[in-house]
Formats: C-alpha cells, structure tokens, sequence
C-alpha cells in the first residue's frame, strides 16, 4: 500500500505558475499508474492529468492541455504537475492518486474509480 502526500499548492495571480509535487512512500511509485485531479467547492472531482508507469505516455483533458504538464521521477519516488497560464477557474483543491490495476487502458486514466490511492489535497488558488 502507498501514501501519498502532496505539496506546492498557494495562491498565484492569473498568468503565473506553479509546481505541485506527489511524494509517495510505502511502496515504490513505479509501481502505479499516477493521476491528478482537482475538486472546486459544489463540484465533483474531474480529472487535470495522468501518467503511465514508465512516464512515457500521458494524458490531460482539454482545459488543461498545452498549459499543464505531469511527470514523474521514479529514482525519487514522486509525481509532478507544472502548471503554467494558470486561471481563476483553476482554483481547486488538488489530488495525487495512484492506481496499481495492471490493465489499465487509455479511457481509465480520467475515471476516479480506478484510482484505489488517494492523497490529502492541497488548495490551489488563483486570483483574477
């Protein structure tokens, strides 16, 4: 079983940046599939970006992509997630999950369900 605890959330001004990371421990990360998504007040949690295994493929939603970017560093056991342009409707708390499904096809990596891993959250917002 594997704990994750993100870091890197703040307030930004619209336009700016920020990293979020996703330190696993218990088990090496290498061994999960990796996502995040984000959940703004009165709504549900949707899906910012995924990672496979290896890194080599990722995948984003249509609000996000061009401005987002997931990556993992296995040998330090943690997930990022730059995000640049950000925007007032960015404003959310954010969460890192981890998935250790070995069949886990393309349409998985933005349903929730298929995450069995969860970390705490940390608020990102974005001021106009």
């Amino acid at each position: 079983q594997v704990q994750l605890v993100e870091s890197g959330g703040g307030l930004v001004q619209a336009g700016g940046s920020l990293r979020l990371s996703c330190g696993a421990s218990g088990r090496t990360v290498s061994s999960y599939v990796m996502g995040w998504f984000r959940q703004a007040p009165g709504k549900e949690r949707e899906f910012v970006a995924g990672i496979s295994r290896s890194g080599d493929t990722t995948y984003y939603p249509d609000s996000v992509k061009g401005r987002f970017t997931i990556s993992r560093d296995n040998t330090k056991n943690t997930v990022y997630l730059q995000m640049n342009s950000l925007k007032p409707e960015d404003t959310a708390v954010y969460y890192c999950a981890a998935s250790p499904r070995v069949y886990f096809p393309s349409t998985s990596y933005s349903n929730r369900d298929r995450y069995d891993y969860w970390g705490q959250g940390t608020q990102v917002t974005v001021s106009s």
